[in-house]
């Protein structure tokens, strides 16, 4: 075996995507930029994922020399890909936080309409766990309180400029009293 190989890495994830139960892409990320270049190449592996999985009852597969975790929820289906010689505890650690955190944020409704509805909270959560293939956090609880906390933030900004704009000093002495 090549010895380059095997050296310890913190780039641990090549890619996350979650796809619905027709495997069509909802959401991709790519972290190795030389593994799948284009889209189309992106596209074909997800099929080729997707078709080995989708009727298969278990947690882990190889293909392609990756290492592919995985889970399914009502009508979809979510991926972590590392590479061959990845630790599959690891992956599974980070797949585990995504889709507790989706759930919580989701309030357990995780099916693709409601996350098609908060994609943009689904897009925060995936940068909250991983940053350039890199494990930044595993525990759900965590991802959750930094999510929420700028979704909060931004909210309420955003009334006290509004409050602001209107002339409404009343609630905009409210509101800065909370913040």
């Amino acid at each position: 075996m090549d010895s380059a190989a095997l050296e310890p890495s913190l780039y641990t994830v090549k890619a996350v995507f979650i796809l619905d139960n027709d495997g069509n892409r909802l959401l991709s990320k790519y972290y190795d930029p030389e593994l799948y270049p284009s889209m189309k190449e992106q596209k074909n592996f997800e099929t080729n994922v997707f078709n080995k999985t989708h009727k298969a009852d278990n947690e882990i597969a190889f293909l392609e020399g990756m290492t592919i975790v995985y889970k399914s929820s009502i009508d979809l289906f979510f991926y972590v890909v590392g590479s061959a010689q990845e630790n599959e505890l690891m992956l599974m650690a980070v797949l585990n936080c995504l889709f507790e955190s989706l759930s919580q944020m989701l309030r357990k409704n995780v099916e693709k309409r409601t996350l098609l509805d908060n994609m943009d909270g689904v897009f925060l959560v995936v940068d909250e766990i991983i940053d350039g293939g890199v494990i930044l956090e595993s525990d759900p609880q965590q991802v959750i309180e930094k999510v929420n906390y700028r979704c909060v933030s931004e909210q309420a900004y955003g009334f006290v400029l509004f409050d602001y704009i209107t002339g409404n000093m009343e609630a905009q002495g409210e509101r800065r009293q909370l913040l």
